[in-house]
């Protein structure tokens, strides 16, 4: 049995609708399945998602306020007054204040723009910005991806006597800001027919609304910030990625161009894979790590070499990003499992001095990844005797209600169910601890401590080819809202499996299902390949993508996870040396049986724990998952009982043996009668002293010699004293099988070619006969 990392819940998509789909669209039946699994129920809804044009994008005037803008920003262009564009400092807000400041300036506007330091003025409007941006006689403020929490800082701008417009798609609270025009897509009062705008896309609308047409040498930087900031790839939102994308593959901005030289990307080969893990984070590291105004100025510049210089600083940035995340990362997993509080429902915090909070969200999305708990992360500032910092989330644990349960000692904190972020003093912090992991106690169960992985594409092997898998990308681009299609693959046979790597801990295996085959990739899972038994089948979850090799192209699943009903055996028969079949079991998981005494100190030297006499354990209440025969036994019904002992996973067959009676055998009729005739000429035999001359004239062993004498003593016919055999005067006629030597010899014989030289499929065979014995009810037995 293979138990897989995570819980799946497999989608079985209408095979019928499916069909249909298949034959009306013309699209292979992967595609037809990933649509099916998603929701779509007739051809033309079906349509309208595979050919998404121009048409779906909304009238940036359905934005309550809208026109009011337009005519405040004209107004303020032809007046000559100076506007601020208000920014933020991650990828969303950069390109969100790179499509208003070109804009602004397109129509001749006298437009600066500025953007918080996370360190200094923390998250959305700052004051000491804005007093800035009064001194530098800016009359009006403009917002972007910000401001509508900004309460008591868009009053102070406005006591200032500056105007401002928020433009905005964080969730809104109760009370809005005081601000002139407020643009949100998600207002209760809105007429906006797409709540799910990110704040680069509201932006977009501004500039559409400004401009009277749509702005298309924009797509690009809406695509980045849309996919970024993780906002749901549906509706419009999917366009704007399609078409900024396909600019993206044109290269015809320098900005582009040089994100991809600094991050190693073919230019004709970016899609939101490279947006959200190649640029995304180099965009943000500027952000994290102090100012990020040199990101807004890569994507104003029209130089190449000086986009390059920038997009070189934004790489090293991102490195140092990696090194803070990977340091903060090794010391909180050192808290954490010297702590050792994260059994059962429980939620994570840990804190220290000196770590940067810039990056505090990374982590603590790492310790989720790692332990599947709430995580919280803190900064300990011990000069102002406050931790600040961030959290995330797992399914069932609702991050922002649960913070709000403690705001008598968490007095700032924000957010959503999955992420916050939050400040309380640093006498509380133990305090806070306790209480959320009491809190988890009363809202999360046991079962939701395992991930889930949603599988909605089923997929037998023969509909996975290079053709399928390019296809998929009718369906791209995926994200929120239309994650990337996870795959399943079950019951398949693993050819072959080997590990990888420097390191040897990946796995590249073959899998096939009659004479479908397909190559699979697991990156970091080189474990499996020490947990796959031969025959065994195995299902598969991942993704598919071609592998291109001089020229050639095959479909490979990448592996996310794998699981087995089946109880596995494991051959290691033979193997002599202790050192190259130890090291595949998981000995924490494992007990090792002897049923002779010499084969457990034989092995004690080698294996330190876990090791039992058959003779001891059957007493015992030992439960492993999985058992490593050692040895032998005398019989083979002890080998049954410890087999209805417990109900193993995994067995792992060893056998080891000093001498082998297989291959000695029995010796023949003709050989006893030989033997017999000998000793009844001399009717006395000094076995001790002559065996040595007898095994070179005969040619047999001395330990066949040996057992044909013990077979003759069992019988009566022979009596032994100090070595010496001596014929008995009165015989009784009596078969050689009734002797216990030759019945032992002949158990031991038939046992050695059932479980010691059989081949492995047999062997399976025996064991699965057994198990099978195990599973009858009481009233057939």
């Amino acid at each position: 049995m293979i138990q897989s990392k995570k819980k799946w819940v497999i989608s079985r998509p209408d095979e019928q609708l499916v069909s249909t789909f298949e034959k009306e669209l013309s699209i292979p039946r992967v595609c037809a399945k990933v649509m099916v699994s998603r929701g779509y129920e007739t051809i033309e809804e079906a349509n309208k998602f595979l050919h998404i044009t121009k048409d779906q994008i909304h009238n940036p005037f359905l934005l309550n306020g809208m026109e009011q803008l337009v005519e405040r920003v004209h107004d303020a262009i032809m007046n000559e007054e100076r506007i601020m564009v208000y920014g933020d400092y991650d990828a969303d807000g950069i390109t969100s204040t790179t499509v208003m400041m070109r804009t602004l300036l397109s129509l001749g506007a006298d437009v600066i723009y500025k953007i918080p330091n996370r360190f200094i003025d923390g998250y959305g409007p700052s004051e000491r910005l804005f007093q800035e941006a009064f001194d530098e006689g800016v009359k009006l403020i403009i917002t972007v991806d910000n401001g509508i929490s900004g309460l008591s800082q868009i009053q102070f701008a406005k006591d200032l006597g500056m105007d401002v417009i928020v433009t905005d798609h964080h969730e809104p609270g109760d009370v809005l800001p005081v601000a002139d025009i407020i643009i949100h897509p998600g207002l209760k009062d809105t007429t906006y027919p797409f709540p799910y705008l990110a704040g680069v896309g509201v932006a977009f609308k501004v500039a559409h609304a400004l401009l009277d047409e749509i702005p298309n040498e924009y797509y690009y930087l809406v695509a980045i910030g849309t996919v970024a900031d993780l906002v749901s790839l549906t509706d419009e939102n999917r366009y704007f990625v399609q078409q900024g994308i396909k600019q993206m593959q044109k290269a015809d901005s320098v900005a582009i161009e040089a994100l991809a030289n600094v991050s190693g990307v073919d230019v004709s080969a970016i899609n939101e894979e490279t947006i959200g893990f190649m640029f995304g984070p180099r965009i943000n590291a500027v952000g994290r790590l102090g100012e990020a105004a040199p990101g807004v100025e890569l994507f104003l510049t029209e130089k190449s070499n000086e986009a390059l210089a920038i997009a070189n600083m934004l790489n090293d940035k991102n490195k140092e990003r990696q090194a803070i995340v990977k340091q903060i990362t090794d010391e909180a997993i050192q808290l954490v499992e010297e702590a050792g509080n994260i059994e059962g429902p429980s939620v994570i915090v840990v804190g220290s001095e000196g770590w940067n909070p810039g990056v505090l969200g990374i982590v603590a999305s790492k310790l989720v990844e790692k332990y599947y708990r709430p995580a919280i992360v803190l900064g300990f500032d011990k000069e102002k005797q406050i931790a600040k910092g961030s959290a995330r989330s797992i399914e069932g644990f609702h991050m922002y209600k649960e913070l709000a349960k403690n705001k008598d000692i968490v007095p700032h904190f924000g957010g959503h169910p999955m992420a916050a972020g939050m400040t309380l003093p640093l006498e509380h912090v133990e305090e806070f601890r306790t209480r959320l992991n009491a809190q988890a106690k009363e809202c999360l169960t046991e079962d939701q401590l395992v991930p889930v992985v949603l599988i909605d594409v089923p997929l037998e092997m023969h509909e996975i080819t290079t053709e399928a898998i390019e296809s998929l990308q009718k369906l791209a681009p995926f994200g929120m809202g239309f994650a990337k299609p996870v795959y399943c693959i079950e019951n398949v046979e693993v050819a072959s499996a080997r590990k990888i790597g420097s390191a040897q801990n990946h796995v590249k295996m073959e899998l096939k299902d009659g004479a479908s085959s397909l190559d699979a990739i697991g990156f970091g899972k080189g474990e499996l390949a020490d947990e796959i038994s031969p025959t065994a089948k195995l299902s598969f979850i991942g993704d598919l993508q071609i592998n291109e090799w001089n020229g050639r192209k095959n479909p490979q699943l990448m592996i996310q996870d794998a699981k087995s009903s089946e109880w596995q055996l494991f051959d290691i028969r033979g193997i002599r040396q202790v050192n190259r079949w130890l090291p595949m079991i998981s000995v924490e998981k494992n007990v090792f049986v002897a049923f002779n005494e010499a084969t457990v100190a034989h092995f004690d030297t080698f294996i330190k724990e876990n090791i039992w006499l058959y003779t001891d354990l059957i007493d015992q209440q030992i439960k492993s998952e999985y058992v490593t025969l050692l040895d032998l036994p005398s019989d083979e019904s002890l080998l049954n009982k410890l087999l209805q002992y417990h109900d193993w996973t995994r067995v792992y067959a060893h056998f080891y043996a000093t001498d082998s009676t297989y291959f000695e055998g029995l010796p023949s009729r003709d050989q006893f009668k030989w033997y017999f005739s000998f000793l009844s000429k001399r009717k006395t035999f000094a076995l001790k002293q002559h065996i040595h001359e007898l095994s070179k004239h005969t040619g047999w062993s001395e330990n066949t010699i040996n057992f044909m004498s013990k077979v003759f003593f069992e019988l009566n016919f022979v009596s032994i004293d100090k070595g010496m055999l001596v014929l008995n005067e009165h015989l009784a006629k009596t078969d050689l099988s009734e002797a216990p030597a030759y019945k032992q010899r002949t158990k031991q014989i038939e046992l050695e070619q059932k479980l010691l030289y059989a081949p492995y499929i047999e062997l399976k065979q025996w064991f699965e006969e057994r198990k099978a014995e195990q599973t009858v009810p009481e009233e057939e037995q």
